[in-house]
């Protein structure tokens, strides 16, 4: 009691100090939560408690976690001492303290208390905002999804795979039947990842769907990327461009028409039947040699076409397949995806999943680098 009469008259000469006293042990833990204090002065000796029972209790309750907590001593002793750090206590003073030490450390010690409640808070405001922004990323990242074509069974099987790398990734594809005869079929992969590429990607995908691309004929991919590169110059799209590779199956011809602006090319694989002993070595490169889609809006983007056998199957991808590196440090590339495909029944859609999983190991992580789109196409 003594001490703590000293105390006050210490304190009462600083009105920015306001001081609380509790002279029984076992009110002390239910006064400090009562009053949220930013500094706690616990006396060692009390007439019913432990001083450094308290100490670990002022710990263990929520209301005093982090709350600074200055043991007071009649003893300079080493163990006491770290007995009391032990416990929990941020600062040690022999008692009777001189005033004006006493009243530093304690607006030392306050002053840090709630600079870190102001850090705390902070921090909570932030995660609730990332919590809020994550949500709206998986809202977004569920309707790009949402807009991707069903996979079909005839009269050609179509199926894919589409693991974005982020929330939201660049990478769009779709197929469609222009009429009984044509049926498109394209990926385009906006650079980057995030809200932009993917609002970019999905306005440029629309824009074919709804056959908006300037009224260009669908059934040629020349006219389809000429349109592309006047509608999506990258100086008006935050400098952003996209590679594309579209093309066009005529049924009755068993003819694919195609163009790619600066895309990977795809893969044409003739049946394992025809084939024969090597696969690989029948395998086309369905290359082309125009720029990305904005880069140059005045492209003519001449089309190429090849024939497509029976049982044919077309393996049509973005860079985030085939751009990784394996444990000896050599690009995987598009010869490692060939030697895939010589090596797996590519009429089966299970061997999408088989390659995503190669190259998740290739990666080293859950997380890939790039998006991950396939988009496999079995014709009759």
């Amino acid at each position: 009691m003594i001490i703590g009469e000293a105390v006050r008259r210490i304190l009462a000469q600083h009105p920015d100090i306001a001081f609380h006293y509790c002279q029984k042990g076992a009110e002390a833990l239910a006064a400090a939560a009562r009053l949220n204090p930013t500094t706690i002065l616990q006396d060692l000796v009390m007439p019913d408690a432990d001083g450094l029972d308290l100490v670990r209790g002022y710990r263990a309750q929520e209301a005093t976690r982090l709350t600074p907590l200055i043991v007071l001593s009649s003893k300079e002793e080493g163990a006491t001492k770290a007995e009391a750090f032990a416990r929990g206590a941020n600062d040690y003073i022999v008692k009777l303290p001189d005033p004006v030490e006493l009243v530093a450390r304690i607006r030392y010690h306050s002053r840090g208390y709630l600079s870190l409640l102001q850090r705390n808070e902070a921090f909570d405001a932030l995660r609730k905002s990332q919590e809020a922004l994550a949500a709206e990323l998986a809202k977004a990242a569920a309707y790009v999804r949402s807009l991707l074509p069903p996979p079909i069974d005839r009269p050609v099987r179509l199926d894919w795979k589409f693991v974005p790398s982020a929330s939201l990734g660049g990478d769009c594809f779709d197929y469609f039947w222009i009429d009984d005869d044509h049926l498109a079929i394209y990926l385009l992969d906006v650079c980057g990842h995030g809200v932009g590429p993917a609002l970019l990607g999905v306005s440029a995908m629309n824009s074919v769907r709804s056959r908006g691309v300037g009224g260009a004929d669908l059934r040629d991919p020349s006219h389809v990327l000429r349109h592309l590169n006047s509608a999506f110059p990258m100086e008006q799209h935050n400098n952003m461009f996209f590679t594309i590779w579209y093309g066009v199956y005529q049924r009755s011809t068993r003819t694919l028409a195609y163009c790619s602006g600066g895309h990977p090319p795809p893969l044409l694989l003739p049946s394992r039947s025809a084939s024969g002993a090597d696969p690989e070595s029948a395998v086309q490169r369905l290359e082309g040699l125009s720029p990305p889609v904005g880069v140059v809006t005045d492209d003519e983007c001449p089309a190429q076409h090849v024939q497509v056998p029976p049982g044919s199957t077309l393996l049509l991808y973005s860079d985030g397949a085939v751009e990784t590196w394996t444990e000896s440090g050599s690009l995987w590339g598009i010869d490692g995806l060939e030697q895939f495909v010589a090596e797996h029944d590519m009429t089966n859609a299970a061997c999408l999943d088989e390659l995503h999983a190669l190259v998740k190991v290739m990666t080293g992580g859950d997380t890939l680098a790039d998006d991950f789109s396939i988009v496999l196409a079995q014709f009759p």
